[in-house]
C-alpha cells in the first residue's frame, strides 16, 4: 500500500484534477452568486470571485506540473550540469548553461556551492552567469502560474526573452573578463568541496523524488500564491483601470524603467509576484511593462546579490545588475512596441 500511495497517487489523481480543472468556473459562479448571494458587478463581489477561481485553479496546476518537473529534473542534478558545462566556451557555453538553468533546481541558497562548483571544474565567468541568471528567472513555477493567468503564448514569450536575456548577460560578461572581480578564495577552492553529487537513481526513486518535490515546493509557495492573488484581488475589484493605464501603460516612455527600479528591491518569487501581474495588465499596464517588472523581481532580488556578495565583489555585482538590467529595459520596450 504504501508503494502504491509514493508511486501511483498522483497518476490516480490526474482524472480527478482534469475533471475539477475544467468545472472551476461554474464552481466559482455557483459559489459566489448562488450560495452566498452576493451583489454580481460589485467590487467585493469580483474581488472574490477573483481569488475563489485563480488560487485553486493556480494550485491545481503547480500540483500536476511540479510532480512531472520534479520526475524530470532527476535527470540534470547539479553535478551533471557542471560536468556538462566543462570545457564550453563563449556562446555555445552560454546556451546550454541558459537551457540547463531551466531544468536544474536552483534557489538563493544555492547560489554559492553551484557557482564553487562551476568555478572549481573550469566553466567560464560568462557561462556561469548565464546559468545563473536562468535559472531563478524562468523556473516551472513562473512558466505555470503564467499558463494559468494568461495563456501559453504570454508564457512562451516570458521563457523566449529570459532565454536570451541569460544568455546575452552571460556572453557580455564573459567577454569584459570580469575574473578579478570573484572573491580570490573561490579560486583557491578544491574539487569537492562544493557538495555537488551525483546520485545514481532508479525510476521508482525518481517518482518518488518527483512527489517530494511537490510536497516541498508546492508547501513553500502556496502562501505566496495566496497572498500575490489576495493582492491581485484587491485590485482586481477596488483599483480603477485608469490607474494602471497612466502609470504602467505602453504610452508612458518612463514605465518601462520605473518598473525595473521599483521591482529590484522588492524580495519575492513567481509564486507571489504574477497574480499581481495579471492584474497589472488586466488595469491597464502594457505586457512589456508588467514582464519588465516581473523578471526584475525574480531575476535582480535583493537577497540572492546580497548571498553572492559572498563570493564576488561589488563591481562585479553592479556590473550584473547593469548588464541585466538593460536587458529586461530592451525586452520591456520591444514587447511594448511589438503590442
Amino acid at each position: 500500500m504504501k508503494w502504491i500511495k509514493s508511486r501511483y497517487l498522483p497518476l490516480l489523481m490526474f482524472p480527478i484534477w482534469y475533471i475539477f480543472y475544467h468545472n472551476l468556473q461554474p464552481l466559482t459562479n455557483w459559489l459566489v452568486d448562488s450560495q452566498l448571494g452576493l451583489v454580481r458587478g460589485g467590487h467585493f463581489t469580483e474581488a472574490l470571485r477573483f481569488f475563489v477561481f485563480e488560487f485553486p485553479k493556480v494550485m491545481l496546476l503547480l500540483i500536476l506540473i511540479i510532480f512531472v518537473v520534479g520526475v524530470i529534473r532527476t535527470y540534470f542534478t547539479p553535478e551533471r550540469t557542471r560536468k556538462s558545462l566543462e570545457g564550453k566556451r563563449t556562446f555555445t557555453g552560454n546556451v546550454m548553461a541558459a537551457a540547463l538553468g531551466i531544468v536544474t533546481p536552483f534557489c538563493s541558497c544555492s547560489a554559492i556551492p553551484l557557482f564553487l562548483g562551476f568555478v572549481e571544474s573550469g566553466v567560464p565567468l560568462g557561462v556561469t552567469f548565464s546559468f545563473l541568471i536562468a535559472a531563478p528567472m524562468i523556473n516551472e513555477v513562473a512558466i505555470i502560474l503564467l499558463y494559468g493567468m494568461f495563456d501559453w503564448k504570454v508564457a512562451a514569450i516570458y521563457v523566449g526573452t529570459g532565454m536570451i536575456i541569460a544568455i546575452l548577460a552571460g556572453w557580455a560578461i564573459g567577454r569584459l573578463k570580469l575574473e578579478k572581480w570573484v572573491e580570490p578564495w573561490v579560486y583557491q577552492t578544491h574539487p569537492g568541496e562544493s557538495g555537488l553529487k551525483e546520485e545514481k537513481l532508479s525510476f521508482s526513486n525518481r517518482i518518488n523524488r518527483g512527489v517530494q518535490a511537490m510536497n516541498e515546493i508546492v508547501g513553500k509557495v502556496w502562501i505566496y500564491v495566496a497572498f500575490g492573488i489576495l493582492v491581485g484581488a484587491g485590485a482586481h475589484g477596488y483599483v480603477p483601470d485608469e490607474f494602471m493605464a497612466t502609470l504602467m501603460g505602453k504610452s508612458v516612455w518612463y514605465s518601462v524603467p520605473l518598473s525595473i527600479l521599483i521591482g529590484i528591491p522588492l524580495y519575492s518569487n513567481a509564486a507571489g509576484i504574477v497574480p499581481i501581474v495579471s492584474v497589472l495588465i488586466e488595469k491597464g499596464a502594457s505586457l512589456g511593462t508588467a514582464l519588465a517588472f516581473m523578471m526584475a523581481v525574480i531575476g535582480l532580488s535583493l537577497p540572492e546579490m546580497v548571498i553572492l556578495r559572498k563570493v564576488l565583489k561589488l563591481p562585479l555585482i553592479f556590473t550584473f545588475i547593469g548588464i541585466v538590467g538593460v536587458g529586461i529595459m530592451i525586452v520591456g520596450y520591444l514587447f511594448n512596441y511589438i503590442f
